[in-house]
């Protein structure tokens, strides 16, 4: 991993091509070794989501999105004081950012491609003013080959109005031949991070492989954003003690004494099919 100064030293680069594409990358952010503790993780959760009522919420077919108590995930602490991730929401959402979200989506073989969309609505701050008010982190669990229905985007257009869409979130089929001239395919391999704004018109596509995709999801916020509110993260008040300050000052969550099984709230409707 490079020293945290080497990272730093990236971050204005970084957010000009966040601005400007609306993703960008970072390589070999975390340790192989790291990540598989991280993809073990992940499906064990999914086993367990899958069983119960809103435990688990469809993105098509054979493909899902599970929300997870942060202590879920062994290297949460790793993840939320990494340098690089911290400089990129600092920077982008201002000192007092917001961790909202914890989750991850994964395909897995029969996955069929979805329509674009963006994750949510685009606030005036962005279709207005193009700034971004909201990140998503993703981490793949995997080495991404083309059979794993890799993730596509289309770079620039977290800009893009788009409320007469359906929902505000998914662009009629007349516009897609703008988004598939635009389209990229992604391939990132174990350790690599990317930072995006969930506005960015994306999509999940054919998934061959009988290796299971997951990519988890850091959802962060600038203040007022409001997205904690699709959301309901709950730690344990001894592991809210033991986080640093510097962590547990940026966590939108619940304190509880017992962590309760979470149902979803954010459930994106158009991409519910088969």
């Amino acid at each position: 991993m490079p020293p945290p100064a080497a990272l730093g030293a990236d971050v204005p680069e970084d957010v000009s091509t966040l601005y400007r594409d609306g993703i960008v990358g970072k390589k070999g952010v975390f340790s192989r070794d790291w990540v598989e503790q991280l993809r073990e993780d992940m499906m064990s959760a999914f086993w367990e989501a899958i069983r119960r009522p809103g435990g688990a919420v469809g993105r098509g077919p054979r493909r899902w999105y599970i929300e997870l108590h942060p202590q879920a995930i062994s290297g949460f602490v790793d993840l939320i004081t990494h340098p690089w991730i911290t400089a990129m929401a600092e920077t982008v959402l201002g000192p007092d950012y917001q961790i909202v979200e914890i989750g991850f989506d994964t395909p897995f073989q029969g996955a069929k491609v979805q329509p674009w969309h963006r994750d949510f609505p685009s606030p005036p701050e962005s279709y207005r003013d193009h700034r971004i008010t909201s990140l998503a982190i993703n981490l793949t669990g995997v080495d991404v080959t083309s059979d794993m229905g890799p993730f596509e985007v289309a770079p620039g257009t977290q800009w893009d109005d788009g409320r007469a869409w359906q929902a505000e979130m998914f662009p009629e089929q007349s516009l897609w031949p703008r988004y598939e001239e635009r389209g990229v395919r992604k391939y990132p391999k174990m350790g690599d991070v990317s930072c995006r704004s969930a506005l960015t018109v994306h999509r999940g596509t054919d998934h061959a492989s009988p290796i299971a995709r997951p990519v988890l999801v850091l959802g962060l916020d600038a203040p007022g954003a409001g997205h904690a509110a699709l959301h309901d993260m709950m730690v344990t008040r001894e592991f809210h003690a033991a986080l640093p300050e510097s962590a547990r000052r940026h966590l939108v969550c619940r304190v509880v004494d017992e962590l309760l099984p979470i149902t979803q709230k954010h459930d994106i409707e158009g991409l519910v099919m088969g």
